[in-house]
């Protein structure tokens, strides 16, 4: 049956029969790694939507890039401010409003008449945004058996991945046959759909334990989970201040045409899907090897593209190269944060997803001003360079990278690693 409580798994005896967990604890998972693809499809929507928005409510593409820092920002501070706000309010609850808040977003950045009101839209994002996926992360364990509860963190992580990849050509490929108008509101009605799915299937979720501010500080007082989250900052802050541009620097320096740019950011995004489950069966393993060689294939594309930019093919390889390294980080650097926070699982979880809104929102923005004071070309190699800096803040680690597991950390023994 679905675990109402809110005890750790650890804390949960595990069925000795073998059984798997029911079809509606599944349905609830699927719920919530549908709800996680629309919020995340929501956040990175415009940026294959820049050109066309920036024309259409009279800005340049620098300014339009605060339709991703702003909702970065907020979300910064919803992901631990709504855990702490929360407290003991049922969790099924708090999904369900969130994903609502979600849908107003979409409807008002939909029809926004001017870019004031687009970014009222997107901040009623980021204040939604933050929490929703500081919830959905946590609630894989609370849905299903405990034996199960690797299986169901994957799933929700592939709603995550999939939004992260997919998002953009999914948004410009409806802008190319309607408008991105039609763009928010396609993406309205999957958010719709995802809050139908949560009331149906998704059980109360009663939390007896709050977040408190002191788990927070006493995480970043210890000296691997800092790091661990600077170097997260670092590479996805190289990632967002080049890749919130990318469109146009496919257009303009490449020369590329706009159905060329969707159907690449659509291979960016299929290639990054497959790579994210090609890594999954040696991240465990080899988790430092593995984020390495990944880091190093971002900074290698960031520094390329502006060099080959007049190559069309060499443009369409480092394109797809990005796509395999971004596609493989997020869940590199989930399963490193969990690593890193044993012992404080949901503090880490809050802190992580801040962390990444942060990056989004500095690096969109240091990007946009970058991109209109010096150029899209300058933007990427400094992109390039803050990879360099995540690349050497990996290298900083130990041998293995890991931490030292605190006494009361449990061992998963489906993935190997300390949840």
């Amino acid at each position: 049956m679905l675990r109402e409580d809110n005890l750790p798994a650890s804390e949960v005896a595990p069925d000795d029969d073998g059984a798997s967990s029911p079809l509606r604890s599944w349905l609830a998972v699927v719920a919530v790694a549908i709800g996680a693809f629309a919020f995340v499809t929501t956040e990175f929507l415009p940026v294959g939507l820049l050109p066309r928005v920036a024309a259409d409510l009279g800005v340049s593409p620098g300014t339009a890039g605060l339709m991703v820092t702003v909702p970065g920002v907020i979300a910064a501070i919803s992901a631990p401010g709504l855990m702490l706000v929360a407290g003991r309010m049922d969790r099924r609850r708090v999904f369900l409003l969130l994903t609502a808040l979600l849908l107003a977003s979409n409807l008002i950045s939909a029809f926004a008449p001017n870019f004031t009101v687009m970014l009222v839209g997107r901040a009623l994002l980021g204040a939604a945004l933050g929490g929703f996926w500081t919830l959905a992360t946590a609630a894989s364990g609370r849905l299903v058996l405990p034996k199960d509860s690797a299986r169901a963190m994957a799933t929700i992580l592939t709603g995550v991945t999939c939004a992260t990849v997919i998002g953009v050509p999914l948004g410009t490929f409806i802008a190319s046959f309607a408008s991105w108008r039609a763009s928010f509101m396609a993406t309205g009605g999957l958010v719709a759909s995802a809050l139908i799915a949560q009331f149906l299937f998704v059980p109360s979720l009663p939390s007896n334990a709050a977040l408190r501010l002191h788990d927070l500080v006493s995480l970043l007082r210890r000296p691997h989970p800092r790091r661990s989250m600077m170097m997260v900052g670092l590479v996805f802050g190289a990632h967002f201040s080049s890749y919130t541009y990318i469109t146009p620097f496919l257009l303009r320096n490449a020369n590329l045409t706009m159905p060329t740019i969707t159907w690449l950011l659509l291979g960016f995004g299929i290639i990054g899907f497959f790579s994210n489950f090609a890594v999954s069966s040696t991240v465990t393993r080899s988790l430092k090897i593995s984020l390495g060689a990944m880091i190093s294939l971002l900074l290698f594309a960031l520094v390329l593209l502006p060099v080959l930019q007049h190559s069309p093919p060499g443009v369409i390889a480092l394109v797809l190269a990005w796509g395999v390294a971004f596609g493989a980080l997020p869940l590199c650097f989930s399963i490193w944060i969990q690593r890193a926070t044993p012992d404080s699982p949901e503090a880490g979880s809050a802190l992580f997803v801040s962390i990444i809104q942060v990056a989004i929102a500095v690096g969109s923005l240091v990007g946009g001003i970058v991109v209109d004071h010096v150029g899209i070309a300058t933007d990427f190699l400094f992109g390039s360079g803050l990879a360099l800096l995540g690349l050497a803040a990996l290298a900083s680690f130990g041998r293995s990278g890991e931490s030292k597991p605190a006494p009361e950390a449990v061992a998963c023994t489906e993935c190997n690693c300390r949840v």
